[in-house]
């Protein structure tokens, strides 16, 4: 094969993954654009909201990738089975990492906007959402990687290739999803916002 040849597959192999995360994108940022009233009521939240999505790119692109090199050296087959502790233990290691991140980035930006005097909701607030909203898509992005990893590893494709594309894009549209269900249950328990 020539260069120009193992190209035209590459993008081809991703392009469809590529033009998903696109729309996903968009998706992500019409939901985001329709949470005014909350971002309003958690001051701060929009302060976290990137560092929520990057986070669960980074963990979740990291778990896909790792699924990937086993499935590659033959140390995973690509089904679930339930003797299949390395995949568990993956799926484990990513959630508690997504949790532990989504955390850290709350205390954080609590600390960092109440040193600069700008308005922010308690400490709780901004912990309960990133924690609900990381539970919720952490499960939902372990099962879309895997599904996926699998999936195209069985049609004969690169599961690295679609790792990422797919990982932004679930992240990003899932992430803001959960994020807003996170803010009205947080919200709806009175734990709530002022600043």
């Amino acid at each position: 094969m020539t260069v120009r040849e193992v190209a035209l597959d590459a993008y081809r192999e991703a392009l469809p993954a590529l033009v998903a995360s696109l729309l996903g994108g968009l998706l992500a940022g019409v939901v985001l654009s329709g949470m005014r009233p909350e971002l309003r009521d958690v001051p701060g939240l929009l302060v976290l909201i990137p560092a929520l999505l990057a986070t669960r790119g980074n963990v979740y692109g990291s778990l896909g990738a790792r699924v990937a090199t086993a499935l590659h050296q033959g140390l995973i087959e690509p089904r679930l089975s339930e003797a299949d502790r390395r995949l568990g233990a993956a799926a484990a290691a990513a959630i508690s990492n997504g949790l532990l991140a989504s955390t850290f980035a709350s205390v954080v930006v609590f600390a960092l906007l109440t040193a600069l005097g700008d308005s922010v909701a308690p400490l709780s607030t901004l912990v309960g959402i990133a924690l609900i909203a990381g539970i919720l898509s952490g499960v939902v992005l372990t099962v879309v990687v895997v599904t996926v990893v699998f999936a195209g590893y069985r049609r004969g494709r690169d599961p690295d290739t679609l790792v990422g594309p797919i990982v932004t894009t679930t992240g990003d549209v899932f992430g803001v999803l959960f994020l807003l269900l996170a803010v009205r249950i947080v919200l709806g328990f009175g734990i709530g916002g002022g600043g």
